[in-house]
């Protein structure tokens, strides 16, 4: 297999699934190790948002972890420039693990350890996988999985990096309830959620995290690599619970499309196609809005009350064009 190549000025950088596909495999299991971590320390928040990841500028790291009765304050964080886990604590504690050369188990194994000794208590409740094809296994006897190409995991966070700015400009749009722009490490997407007040009854056999990530109407709009069953990386938005005909609603670009999946409509644009486009950036967002657009009028959201364009709500600002001026000069 030929190794493709990129530049590091291109706007969005080529990714193959199947060239990264073994990295992906290791990277996504020790995500969810500390996606775990997070979740066992971290300050509960509605739709689980302590428990994801964040984009920083070298890497993915958790919100801040711990509380005011239970230090260390800490963060767990993913540093794809020197290839490593970082853990730093309020205490000025640091320890980092190596992401490279490693098993599953290993990293597991010395991801506890290290938090120990900053006075940590690493306890997870459930310390294996979740929901993928060995989630019986412990962690700490995952020998199988040790493929870390350095060069495919800096840019798969490349990717998240350039694709988190596309959804916090589309996020800037919506002055209602909308989620941090985060990495979900159960599932090694990217995503934010619009919500409307409305409490969605919850079907009879629903789990307690589907509950609480589904309490809300919301349209979902995310990016992920893809998977077996679709093997390329993909922009994706659908909307919760899905409104009758949906999927006749046009999208944009044209390559655009409505897909049957999990038995729902969710709208994919192929990430190569946004990539070989003259304007990637804004093939992305129009994909976004035509997606929000649909769901939002067959649900019956107050478009004009919600749009808050180039972040602005102040009414005067609004009324005035061009947007996008800069910050006044009091600020």
């Amino acid at each position: 297999m030929t190794e493709s190549t990129w530049s590091p000025t291109e706007v969005l950088p080529v990714l193959p699934y199947d060239e990264w596909r073994l990295t992906r495999e290791t990277l996504h299991r020790y995500l969810q190790i500390v996606g775990k971590i997070a979740l066992a320390r971290g300050i509960r928040r509605n739709h689980w948002w302590h428990m994801t990841l964040r984009n920083e500028p070298r890497g993915w790291s958790t919100v801040e972890l711990g509380t005011a009765r239970q230090g260390p304050l800490f963060t767990c964080a993913f540093d794809f420039f020197d290839h490593v886990l970082r853990i730093d604590t309020d205490h000025g504690g640091q320890a980092l693990v190596p992401l490279a050369d490693q098993t599953v188990a290993s990293f597991y194994t010395q991801t506890m350890d290290a938090l120990r000794a900053l006075d940590i208590d690493p306890h997870i409740a459930h310390p294996h996988p979740y929901d993928l094809p060995d989630k019986e296994r412990p962690f700490a006897e995952d020998t199988e999985h040790k493929i870390y190409v350095s060069e495919h995991a800096h840019r798969a966070f490349k990717v998240y990096s350039q694709v988190g700015r596309i959804l916090e400009e589309f996020s800037a749009s919506f002055s209602g309830k909308v989620s941090p722009v985060q990495v979900f490490w159960h599932t090694f997407d990217i995503a934010t959620q619009r919500y409307s007040p409305r409490q969605i009854p919850a079907p009879e056999g629903m789990d307690e995290a589907t509950r609480e990530s589904y309490s809300r109407e919301q349209i979902s709009s995310g990016f992920w690599y893809g998977d077996p069953d679709t093997p390329e990386p993909t922009f994706y938005s659908y909307t919760y619970p899905e409104p009758k005909g949906i999927e006749e609603k046009a999208l944009h670009p044209d390559p655009a499309r409505w897909v049957m999946a999990r038995r729902s409509h969710t709208a994919y644009y192929s990430y190569d196609e946004a990539r070989a486009s003259d304007d990637p950036v804004g093939c992305a967002l129009a994909f976004y809005e035509s997606a929000y657009e649909a769901g939002a009028d067959l649900a019956g959201w107050d478009h004009a009350q919600l749009a808050c364009w180039d972040g602005i709500t102040d009414p005067v600002l609004r009324s005035e064009e061009p947007l996008g001026r800069p910050w006044p000069e009091r600020f």
